[in-house]
């Protein structure tokens, strides 16, 4: 029996998988990177998701201390702040955050108010912290790349959490175009993570099945390194930049990259009402 047990959540919208990771025996728990419902279409957001992780949370009479981002995703909006409120959870996310901050504070002319310092977000976790949660041991392992702020968290040196920096063996790596990416950097993130035992649990936040699979969001680091399409074991830097700039090169924004960029670096908040106390996301031309 494990002395952790994990729940995935899948977003069906944005593909994503959401994870309530929680201690048997004392029942303490961390969310990892939960989704806000939002419809582009119309301007609404909603909490159904987060309320269905919510209740089984409740179900399982489990303490929550944490939310933990990966990092500010490009794809969906965070639902932290529901899980702060209902639960008094705190919100972490890397110490990076602060460069993704200043980089897209002005892509998007934000509001003076608005500091590039990650005070937004209740704790900013450096690179080898370690969060304990009754017997769970969090380390925290910076894995840049994707973008400056990406974190792994490893839980008890078995299962890796590894936000977009990895995906399915038949899907690859995360892709490195963002402002603030980088091919090189995100290689040597991939050696980290490949460094760790072969049989360590690798825990994807994104599933884009190729044909003939359902979703799935579990791996190991002996499968990654055997048979990712992307950087397998055999592959080197040069091969890697190569591959990834030119898959990149192919790639259309996320269809949520602007609202979910706004937010996310405000851990989740919106931004703040105008006099009417309307709140509006902006939409930067010919920027990205």
């Amino acid at each position: 029996m494990s002395d952790f047990q994990v729940q995935a959540f899948l977003d069906n919208d944005s593909e994503t998988f959401s994870y309530v990771v929680s201690d048997v025996v004392t029942k303490q728990a961390v969310v990892i990177d939960p989704v806000l419902d939002f419809d582009y279409k119309s301007g609404r957001t909603s909490t159904a998701g987060a309320e269905s992780i919510l209740a089984y949370i409740q179900q399982n009479q489990m303490t929550v201390g944490w939310v933990l981002e990966t990092h500010a995703h490009a794809d969906h909006l965070s639902a932290a702040p529901f899980f702060r409120e209902k639960l008094g959870a705190k919100v972490g996310i890397g110490a990076q955050i602060r460069q993704v901050q200043a980089i897209f504070k002005e892509v998007f002319n934000l509001e003076k108010e608005f500091l590039p310092n990650g005070a937004q977000f209740d704790h900013l976790f450096e690179d080898g912290e370690v969060l304990q949660l009754g017997t769970m041991q969090i380390r925290v392992i910076h894995t840049p790349g994707h973008t400056p702020a990406d974190l792994t968290y490893l839980i008890n040196e078995k299962a890796a959490f590894v936000g977009d920096t990895l995906f399915m063996p038949d899907v690859g790596t995360a892709r490195c175009d963002f402002p603030g990416g980088d091919a090189s950097t995100l290689f040597q993130s991939l050696n980290k993570l490949f460094a760790l035992p072969k049989t360590t649990q690798i825990y994807v936040c994104h599933d884009y099945p190729t044909q003939g699979r359902e979703h799935e969001y579990v791996t190991t680091v002996g499968e990654q390194r055997e048979r990712n399409i992307h950087v397998q074991d055999g592959i080197s830097e040069q091969q890697f930049v190569a591959k990834r700039q030119a898959r990149d090169a192919t790639l259309e924004m996320p269809r949520l990259i602007l609202p979910s960029i706004q937010v996310n670096i405000r851990a989740g908040h919106m931004p703040p009402a105008d006099e009417t106390g309307k709140v509006y996301l902006k939409i930067p031309l010919n920027q990205l």
